[in-house]
């Protein structure tokens, strides 16, 4: 039986800067592969100016750069696009719109952005958001309580379209695995977007034991394989079966950053590693 596989977009961000994968690419390349969601990550859903555009964004996830939506004509045949090959869009990955900026008038920028994100996600049909917290590592109690607040207004916002806010393992506070909590705690109705590798190095193991059964989405991360399809350096192996431990029923999201620079390969290999370890640990 198939497992729900959604591969991030970000896993393509080479392609798309390449000019040679579009979000209706995308779209065909995830029908090929297996998926039975999409899951952009926010650029694929923006007008590109240049390549180095993408790259600027892959490596800066709190810059808000050119992420903008493109207009909703564009998004009713991206919706149209995912429609004809029978795949429902799951999760987007939105950078540029974190909730906390230390000047105000850039937190209201970003709340912006997270609200015409929020309508992106409802005109495709998502059922998830991914928006980050911004921030320090250190998380002051005035940080967090701007964070609080600012996802709060979000949630309820997305409620109103039967979307989900999810946090993620990704930068500033929330590489380390009590802050996450802290906010899952603290903010209701909040989701998690677990990712295998996005913590601080030396929190790592702790991270994936303490916060596995918090998880409502994921992300499998790899960058690069043996000959025999084994990860090669980080190994994800035991994070997906911690998940399942923790009686995960989301989908399976591949973001793989290969190193070869083969990213529908890395893509296909990281499926295939879901696949073993879920089959091997049922």
């Amino acid at each position: 039986m198939g497992l729900p596989i959604g591969i991030c977009s970000f896993s393509f961000h080479r392609l798309l800067a390449a000019g040679k994968q579009d979000i209706f690419q995308f779209i065909l390349d995830c029908k090929e592969l297996g998926c039975t969601q999409l899951d952009p990550w926010n650029a694929h859903l923006s007008p590109i100016r240049s390549g180095d555009d993408v790259i600027t964004a892959g490596h800066n996830p709190n810059a808000s750069g050119f992420l903008t939506a493109a207009d909703e004509d564009y998004i009713d045949l991206v919706r149209r696009a995912g429609d004809a090959v029978g795949l429902p869009f799951g999760a987007i990955a939105v950078d540029g719109a974190h909730i906390y900026e230390p000047d105000p008038e850039a937190r209201a920028a970003n709340r912006a952005r997270a609200y015409k994100w929020l309508d992106v996600a409802h005109k495709l049909g998502a059922k998830q958001v991914r928006i980050d917290c911004g921030g320090p590592e250190e998380l002051p109690d005035d940080v967090l309580e701007i964070i609080i607040d600012g996802y709060r207004d979000i949630i309820d916002r997305a409620g109103e379209k039967s979307i989900q806010v999810l946090i993620e393992n990704h930068w500033g506070p929330s590489v380390l695995p009590e802050n996450v909590i802290k906010l899952l705690d603290n903010i209701p109705g909040l989701g998690f977007l677990f990712d295998t590798h996005n913590w601080r190095e030396d929190r790592k193991q702790d991270a994936w034991k303490m916060c596995a059964h918090y998880a409502s989405a994921m992300h499998v991360k790899t960058f690069d394989f043996d000959a025999e399809g084994n990860p090669v350096g980080e190994d994800p192996t035991p994070a997906i079966q911690l998940l399942m431990a923790a009686g995960y029923s989301g989908a399976w999201g591949v973001e793989s950053v290969p190193e070869d620079g083969d990213e529908i390969a890395g893509a296909k290999k990281t499926i295939d590693l879901i696949y073993r370890t879920v089959q091997k640990t049922r």
